[in-house]
């Protein structure tokens, strides 16, 4: 499955992995809205993604957006591989909150 929650105490953790495109939207949409659930901050893993299609991003996008105004931290676990960061500056989402770049 490319999407999974794994919950803790202080934080919710979704990891992405493989392909992350409109035949998983429903279940990345489930997720970040149950992880949200949890007022707690959410951290999010693509470092097993290998890509992304402009339903994922978005769907990511409009979660960091409702977390933050609901004052639900959302942060990047890891550094984004560069195939990602790519399709992200492709679509436009250059002001996702990016941390850092891997090779």
């Amino acid at each position: 499955m490319p999407v999974t929650l794994e919950q803790g105490d202080a934080s919710s953790l979704i990891r992405l992995d493989g392909t992350v495109d409109i035949t998983s939207a429903a279940e990345l949409n489930r997720i970040l809205v149950e992880a949200q659930s949890f007022a707690k901050e959410v951290r999010l893993s693509l470092q097993g993604a290998t890509a992304l299609d402009v339903t994922a991003i978005q769907l990511l996008s409009a979660a960091e957006r409702e977390a933050s105004a609901s004052g639900v931290g959302f942060v990047l676990e890891d550094e984004l591989p560069e195939r990602v960061l790519s399709t992200l500056v492709a679509v436009g989402f250059e002001t996702f909150p990016v941390p850092a770049v891997a090779s």
